[in-house]
């Protein structure tokens, strides 16, 4: 008899401890698992507003150090450091933001050229073959000089992380160039000179930038983009 009763007494202390072990495995699993779900996620363009504006300024900042290996001069090499030491201030700033470091994105689009009218051959209803072909309507008038002319419609709008009074840079317009830029979503605009070249149509700096950006976003999606001298 007393040999049943330890055996059976021996079964329950291993059953009990079995059952802490099986336990206490659960309560890591839960633990771990909660742990990952905690971790932070990186961002990338897609997911921020903050990020595509910070990956589109790294990105028109490496097609300007591209343009400028392609094609150097006396200055190249002081631009392209220039340029170097603003990538590494907007990777520090992707880093804050919980942004993919070094991601870049592109806003630049090439100048489309106009496509001329193809006319239809087949006669319209009501018009027979042989006849003179409609007058077309009197050209308009050129705007006055001085006037303002919209640019790069659809084109949106970012900073350098360069420093200096407000400027602008283009890949579109020579240095000297005047333009007006403005943020539709708040009605703020800035009237700046193109000092260099970029990779988009209109990049402006920080202090530029500063004057018509949403507190936060580092991209203006509604831009007016404006010639005015």
């Amino acid at each position: 008899m007393s040999r049943r009763r330890t055996l059976g007494t021996r079964k329950k202390v291993a059953l009990l401890v079995g059952a802490v072990a099986v336990a206490g495995g659960g309560a890591f699993v839960m633990a771990s698992t909660s742990n990952a779900a905690q971790s932070p996620r990186t961002l990338s363009a897609a997911d921020s507003t903050v990020c595509l504006g910070l990956a589109t300024a790294l990105g028109n900042n490496q097609t300007f150090i591209d343009g400028q290996r392609a094609a150097p001069d006396a200055q190249s090499e002081a631009r392209i450091a220039n340029r170097e030491a603003v990538i590494a201030q907007i990777k520090v700033q992707q880093q804050a933001s919980g942004c993919a470091v070094g991601e870049s994105a592109q806003d630049s689009q090439p100048a489309q050229q106009e496509q001329p009218a193809q006319q239809d051959p087949t006669p319209q209803e009501g018009q027979q073959t042989g006849q003179p072909p409609a007058q077309s309507e009197p050209a308009a008038p050129a705007a006055p000089a001085g006037s303002a002319q919209q640019v790069c419609a659809g084109s949106t709008v970012t900073l350098s992380g360069e420093a200096g009074a407000p400027a602008a840079s283009s890949n579109q317009f020579p240095a000297g160039t005047t333009l007006r830029v403005t943020n539709l979503d708040n009605d703020k605009s800035t009237t700046v000179k193109v000092t260099s070249v970029s990779g988009s149509c209109a990049l402006l700096n920080d202090a530029a930038f500063e004057q018509v950006r949403e507190p936060g976003k580092f991209l203006i999606r509604r831009a007016l983009i404006e010639k005015v001298g």
